[in-house]
């Protein structure tokens, strides 16, 4: 694949930005991390090997009876008892963090919540869960919920944004008023009746929030099509019988997704600050879920016990921190007036300045 040099010139900028190159890294290092929870925070053990056989209870449910109990149910491995008869025949290879998100620490021996100790790094909320269980859970929930609900009206957005811009006249007027009307519905007041009604989940929650989401980036998009409607490509494409949609995806739309690509990292920071918002309220995800917004809840509640709201709140900040860098890293990398010092290029190298003749002095 051929890189232009305006892509490289926006990479260049892109990096010239050290503090959101390095956000870029970190926050994709931690959410690839998060991805793989269940490997480091579990109540179940990665490996087992028990009478010359081994089993993943991370990817299946064993009942206790395969590992010589009495019961035909799921097998606690947490259990003294369970532990003892895989110990006597096997072993047991257990993740960093031997709790989940809803794992219960019934051996605490302080009510909860409980401060930090040697067993639980950050103390345990008012219900006796592991607290870095709950933030690596739910970190990854904010971020795939806030990834998708950007990808989908960034797509919404998008789409309603350039049929306005480049079709213009009516079709420009009925949108604005309509989204005027939409945009004024008070987004927060319908959360609160329709989760009276039906209790939100994830899927839910993300249709209900697209509903008004789509709305960011209606505006950019559509004043980029209506500047670019009139220029002498698209004449010229109308000319040679280019049909209007080909029109607006292939020539139109490129130097619209500019300010769109730029506009997308404070988007999905909205987004996850619109769920962490909702969950502390009440009207987010459903009881019980890994929730920031949640664990910022249980800090106010329980104003004795610091480290949850402080660790929620940390949590937070630098993630969106990360994302705000990050935003500013791509603003500058696509804006044109950027320029960090002489562009890098491949197959050429300086040659030595030759200095010129001097002229032979004229003959007398």
């Amino acid at each position: 694949m051929r890189i232009t040099p305006i892509t490289r010139r926006r990479l260049h900028n892109f990096k010239a930005n050290r503090r959101g190159f390095w956000s870029l890294w970190i926050f994709l290092i931690l959410f690839v991390l998060s991805l793989f929870a269940e490997f480091i925070a579990n109540d179940k053990p990665l490996l087992i090997r028990y009478d010359n056989a081994f089993y993943m209870p991370i990817f299946t449910v064993y009942p206790e009876t395969t590992f010589g109990g009495e019961f035909e149910t799921q097998a606690d491995y947490r259990d003294p008892f369970v532990r003892d008869l895989i110990d006597e025949k096997g072993w047991m290879i257990w993740p960093v963090i031997r709790y989940s998100y809803r794992t219960i620490n019934y051996d605490l021996t302080v009510p909860a919540p409980a401060p930090p100790s040697a067993e639980n790094w950050l103390g345990t909320d008012d219900q006796g869960r592991d607290v870095v269980a709950r933030l690596i859970y739910g970190f990854r929930i904010s971020i795939l919920f806030g990834l998708t609900l950007t990808i989908f009206s960034s797509i919404i957005g998008i789409a309603a944004g350039a049929v306005q811009g480049y079709f213009g006249g009516t079709t420009d007027l009925l949108f604005q008023r309509f989204i005027e009307i939409w945009s004024g519905l008070p987004t927060l007041y319908l959360l609160i009746i329709l989760a009276s009604v039906v209790e939100p989940n994830f899927w839910w929650l993300l249709g209900l929030l697209l509903l008004f989401n789509w709305m960011s980036l209606v505006g950019v998009v559509r004043a980029e099509f209506l500047r670019a409607r009139n220029f002498d490509y698209v004449r010229a494409a109308r000319a040679l019988g280019a049909g209007d949609v080909l029109i607006m995806v292939k020539h139109v739309l490129p130097n619209a997704m500019v300010a769109t690509l730029t506009f997308m990292p404070f988007i999905l920071n909205g987004s996850i600050t619109t769920l962490t918002a909702l969950d502390f309220l009440g009207f987010g995800l459903p009881p019980g879920s890994p929730s920031l917004g949640e664990l910022l809840a249980q800090g106010k509640a329980n104003l004795q016990a610091p480290w949850l709201g402080l660790t929620a709140f940390f949590t937070l900040a630098i993630m969106l921190s990360l994302l705000i860098f990050i935003g500013e890293a791509v603003r500058d990398a696509f804006d044109p007036r950027k320029s960090v010092g002489p562009l890098p290029r491949k197959g050429l190298t300086a040659k030595p300045a030759v200095a010129a003749p001097e002229k032979k002095a004229a003959a007398e």
